[in-house]
């Protein structure tokens, strides 16, 4: 008697990443396709919603006269800054207060506190502070990022079992080979993953500080957007921003599959 494959009712083979990208594409080709048609035909009115060609048009204009690149530029300056100084500061804390149990017992509820409160409401606070700047923009991503860091390394060193750090120790490891052989790559997949939130989130304080107050960035052009009904330009500007991100979306997941070898699955 032959062997037979068997498998488990209800599942079935995952598609593969050509295919589920093919199929992505499909439906944002239909999504945009039935925009352009109901905006033409006017099922929706274009002047509140515009039209995927009038948005192209804007974009193309944005670039060509170059008028998009200081606010670019001046965004991304904001997102990372306050990404990269958030991302230090709350993974320094977390493993610190990992590290030092009676003080993490201290510090935990004042985070859980600051984590509870919609944060981006800071936002005024910020800019009375430090002004219309570059710095208050900063100072609002480096706070949404710097909560969420904080935990995903507190959380994931804490979740790391103790009988293995007691294990790693009696063989007469050092607190930097537990740190880069135990606590880094148990907690790769809390970090990482928390990055993938905190990108977006870094974008959210710079964008939503420029639409409060700013003299350039992206939340700049949506603020003038809405000021002067340009549907058009506003769309425009939230597509420079979500490809943006997802570039960066992008770039987190090579580093990530080098960082984490082990969790790239074999082929």
């Amino acid at each position: 008697m032959g062997t037979e494959t068997l498998s488990h009712p209800g599942t079935s083979r995952a598609p593969s990443a050509r295919l589920l990208a093919a199929l992505r594409l499909l439906l944002a080709m239909a999504a945009l396709g039935l925009w352009e048609v109901s905006a033409r035909q006017g099922w929706v009115d274009r002047f509140f919603f515009s039209a995927p060609s009038d948005v192209g048009r804007t974009l193309w204009t944005l670039v060509a006269t170059q008028a998009l690149y200081p606010h670019l530029l001046t965004t991304i300056q904001e997102a990372l800054s306050g990404l990269i100084l958030g991302f230090i500061a709350g993974a320094a804390l977390g493993w610190g207060l990992a590290q030092h149990r009676l003080l993490g017992e201290l510090i935990e509820p004042v985070m859980v506190l600051l984590n509870a409160i919609p944060r981006i409401i800071l936002a005024p606070l910020f800019i009375m502070w430090f002004g219309i700047g570059v710095g208050s923009k900063v100072a609002l991503s480096f706070v949404l990022v710097f909560v969420v860091v904080f935990f995903a390394v507190y959380s994931g060193i804490r979740e790391v079992d103790g009988r293995l750090v007691d294990g790693v120790l009696i063989l007469g490891a050092t607190r930097r080979d537990l740190l880069v052989h135990v606590h880094i790559p148990a907690i790769a997949a809390w970090v990482f993953g928390s990055l993938r939130v905190t990108v977006g989130f870094a974008f959210t304080g710079a964008v939503v500080g420029e639409f409060i107050a700013a003299s350039r960035g992206l939340g700049y052009l949506l603020n003038f957007a809405q000021n002067t009904f340009n549907a058009s330009l506003m769309m425009a500007s939230l597509v420079i921003i979500v490809g943006f991100i997802l570039l960066i979306f992008s770039g987190l997941k090579v580093v990530e599959e080098k960082l984490t070898p082990w969790k790239v699955p074999a082929t």
